[in-house]
């Protein structure tokens, strides 16, 4: 399910599935979209920073383009305790690469990894970052 924003609205909460994995999209050419996401995440509860959010940069491949400085996005991952990923969607390769990291992130997040935890997860990125 897509949001362009959040929060969600209300009106059908009832018929809301459960929610395993937030991505937070930012076009790095656009100031707005770096914006709209730093709004979206007062409306997320804290439980979720726990391994549930991560943030997707794209447009990365035309740096000449750039609106928003890649250590800002970088910044806002460390300040959320959150995986932040690059990626070009133009390029089907890169494209195609990052729809199966993702898809591998909400296997772990929705549980469905037997003995691996998103909470785990989160923890073996942090060690590696910090390497």
């Amino acid at each position: 399910h897509l949001a362009t924003s959040l929060p969600l609205p209300s009106e059908r909460d009832h018929l809301r599935p459960r929610i395993d994995l937030v991505v937070f999209m930012i076009d790095i050419k656009s100031k707005y979209s770096l914006k709209n996401v730093e709004t979206s995440l007062a409306h997320v509860d804290a439980s979720f920073f726990l391994g549930k959010v991560c943030f997707l940069v794209t447009g990365v491949g035309r740096v000449n383009a750039c609106s928003i400085e890649t250590n800002a996005v970088c910044k806002l991952g460390e300040a959320y305790c959150s995986p932040v990923l690059h990626c070009e969607l133009e390029l089907e390769g890169v494209r195609a690469a990052t729809a199966q990291r993702l898809l591998r992130m909400l296997q772990i997040c929705a549980g469905h990894i037997p003995g691996f935890s998103a909470l785990s997860f989160v923890s073996l990125l942090r060690n590696s970052d910090d390497d």
